[in-house]
């Protein structure tokens, strides 16, 4: 079976994704500085790139619980925006997507994603850009 993101998604948090990446990258660096360091080989470096993608993904999706948070907290999108180095609307509009990704993932094996219900308090939660 190949190596893809969603195939070890699951194995990993954040952080144990986030070492193991560490672990692959630093072993892959000495191997071309040091030539007692065994260079990784194709299923090492497809597992590299797998685990890029799965870091990638699992911190979007931390930052978009965190954005979701901060509205909660009464945060504006502008705040956001400058918080995220981006404009209320490009924050607003990559949070309205992370909504829409997570209802289209609802029921599917694996994941959780949201259900009709969640994906209105999701809205509700985040308005409008131009709203506080």
């Amino acid at each position: 079976m190949a190596t893809t993101p969603h195939s070890i998604e699951a194995q990993y948090t954040l952080l144990t994704a986030v070492a193991r990446l560490d672990e692959l990258r630093v072993r892959d660096s000495l191997a071309g500085a040091r030539s007692d360091a065994e260079a990784l080989d194709r299923a090492g470096l497809l597992e590299l790139l797998a685990l890029s993608e799965v870091v990638a993904q699992k911190a979007a999706y931390g930052r978009q619980l965190t954005v979701r948070a901060a509205r909660e907290s009464g945060a504006s999108w502008s705040q956001i925006g400058a918080a995220l180095g981006t404009s209320k609307q490009a924050a607003w509009e990559a949070h309205t997507r992370w909504i829409d990704a997570q209802a289209a993932v609802y029921g599917q094996p694996g994941r959780l994603g949201f259900d009709d219900e969640d994906v209105a308090r999701a809205r509700a939660v985040a308005g409008e850009p131009d709203e506080s």
